[in-house]
């Protein structure tokens, strides 16, 4: 019954699938200067719009008439291919991994595409040859669900066009809340009025406009010490010091007299969040520290005091980016959330 009505094009109305890929992926999607994704968008005729964000994964939605959709879907397949084909070469694995894509779909619509008891899903790896997998949980902050589908790239557009004939067939129930994919923890951070994003271990200048709204917030606030922003914090001291006091501060001179006059900046940090800014076996704080580029000195707990003190030393671009970062693992930490 479904096949006369896909062969008449009956179905050619508009869909939107989105897809969840890592970074890597979408780089090679992409292209060079934006070539690969241009061709695409022009052979295909489907809309292809790539979610902005310094994230691990990105949502790729591509728009249009269920043939266009068809046709992005097949190059995006085949490129995958090719990508795989490449990074064999230099590989000694024989056999040849199959292509895999993750489609976010409502899950309002998933029980229409695992079918009583199984039987569409079953199906539709049956028809087509390819594995399709649907998670058992929403993905986070969302109602929506990752349906994982791998095989030849043939498989693949076999199996996006049964799903599509289902997702036409049964709407969306109710409103979808979309998943959007989480920023990585330090995605942008400000220091001296410029702002950066960390790559690996690197902090690298950030475009300008965002650099304009830090300016403009600085203008309104200055940093707001962690007192003011949270009852749950002390307040914090500010002595500045001089750099031969720094060094004293800091145990024997460490080498900074040939730097600018370094500054010292102290926070105090209730014992029990102290945690969280050392991270397993000191991992997080030496990830500031190497972010930052200041020294950070971390006070041993003192008995019958719930604060610990932190000492920062460097210059002051420096010592404000570990304060920085020190408060984006505070909020995290305080707020369960990933620090924005």
């Amino acid at each position: 019954m479904m096949e006369s009505k896909v062969s008449e094009g009956g179905l050619n109305v508009t869909l939107t699938i989105r897809l969840l890929m890592h970074g890597k992926e979408v780089g090679s999607i992409i292209g060079k200067k934006g070539e690969t994704v241009k061709k695409m968008r022009e052979e295909s005729g489907a809309r292809i719009n790539i979610s902005e964000g310094n994230c691990p994964e990105r949502i790729v939605t591509i728009t249009g008439p269920t043939d266009a959709i068809f046709k992005a879907f097949a190059m995006i397949a085949y490129k995958f291919e090719e990508d795989i084909i490449n990074s064999m070469s230099n590989s000694p694995a024989t056999s040849k991994p199959p292509v895999t894509l993750r489609l976010v779909v409502p899950a309002s619509q998933c029980g229409s595409l695992i079918g009583k008891g199984g039987s569409k899903i079953k199906e539709i790896r049956e028809s087509t040859g390819a594995q399709v997998q649907v998670a058992g949980d929403m993905l986070p902050n969302s109602t929506e669900r990752a349906v994982t589908i791998s095989g030849t790239p043939d498989a693949i557009i076999q199996c996006v066009k049964q799903i599509c004939v289902v997702m036409l067939e049964s709407p969306p129930k109710g409103a979808t809340i979309p998943y959007r994919p989480k920023p990585a923890s330090t995605p942008v951070i400000f220091a001296g009025g410029q702002a950066y994003t960390i790559q690996g271990q690197y902090a690298i200048p950030h475009p300008d406009q965002l650099t304009k709204l830090h300016q403009l917030a600085m203008q309104q606030t200055p940093f707001p010490p962690l007192g003011q922003t949270n009852p749950a914090f002390p307040g914090e001291k500010l002595p500045l010091h001089s750099s031969e006091e720094a060094q004293n501060l800091m145990g024997q001179s460490s080498g900074l007299d040939a730097s600018p006059p370094a500054s010292t900046h102290e926070l105090t940090i209730p014992n029990d969040l102290i945690g969280c800014i050392i991270g397993r076996q000191g991992t997080k704080i030496n990830e500031i520290r190497q972010m930052s580029g200041a020294q950070i000195k971390i006070a041993n707990a003192t008995e019958g005091s719930s604060e610990r003190q932190i000492t920062i030393t460097g210059s002051p671009a420096n010592i404000s980016l570990a304060q920085y970062l020190i408060n984006a693992r505070l909020t995290s930490e305080v707020t369960g959330m990933g620090a924005l």
